[in-house]
């Protein structure tokens, strides 16, 4: 699936309040056999979401609004996106329309998952996590801004936190790239290295 571009973005944030959560409650493993279809984005937080009987779990910020419809930055606790390797963890999230997650840390596979597919995970110390949660409890709606090119967040009292992100990943983050495209993007210089470097036995105009 082609990747859109992340420079900058100002959106509603949603605190969630839980620490460890793994890419089994991200998207319970029944449903990995699914394709990723209009129904996919129903699968996300699928059993904290929803009770046994299929209803909204009222207590789950995700059913209640602005989160429901607007949020598309989630702020969580430590260790987001732990447990067993699935890159759905990453699709169901940008398929119910997040963009980023912000938490103090995150499950390794998760983490490179996320930034193959054009998804921004960052890392900001527990107690700016913690604080931006309580301050999107207090002012439901509140937005917070991601500048990519900056290295920064701002929170909802408009106070800017700098994060860290490789420049590889960075780079392509903010052009849409995957893997193969950032290679793509280089296939001159690869033919002429090929060229340059082709043995004699195969002759030059192989």
């Amino acid at each position: 699936m082609p990747q859109t571009p992340l420079i900058q973005l100002s959106a509603v944030g949603v605190p969630l309040d839980l620490a460890n959560v793994d890419t089994d409650q991200l998207i319970p493993a029944r449903f990995l056999k699914y394709p990723r279809d209009e129904k996919y984005r129903t699968y996300l937080f699928h059993d904290l979401r929803l009770k046994p009987d299929g209803a909204d779990n009222p207590n789950f910020v995700l059913n209640n609004e602005p989160y429901r419809s607007n949020g598309r930055i989630l702020v969580a606790d430590r260790n987001f996106g732990c447990g067993s390797s699935r890159e759905s963890a990453v699709y169901v999230l940008q398929d119910w329309g997040f963009r980023a997650v912000i938490a103090p840390s995150f499950g390794d596979i998760f983490f490179n998952n996320s930034f193959k597919n054009g998804f921004l995970p960052v890392r900001l110390p527990p107690e700016v996590c913690a604080k931006l949660r309580r301050d999107l409890h207090d002012d439901p709606g509140a937005e917070i801004k991601i500048d990519v090119e900056a290295q920064t967040i701002t929170g909802p009292d408009n106070v800017l936190h700098p994060f860290e992100i490789d420049e590889f990943r960075k780079y392509c983050l903010m052009r849409g790239l995957d893997d193969i495209d950032f290679t793509l993007e280089h296939t001159a210089q690869i033919d002429a290295f090929e060229r340059k470097n082709r043995p004699d036995w195969l002759g030059h105009n192989a």
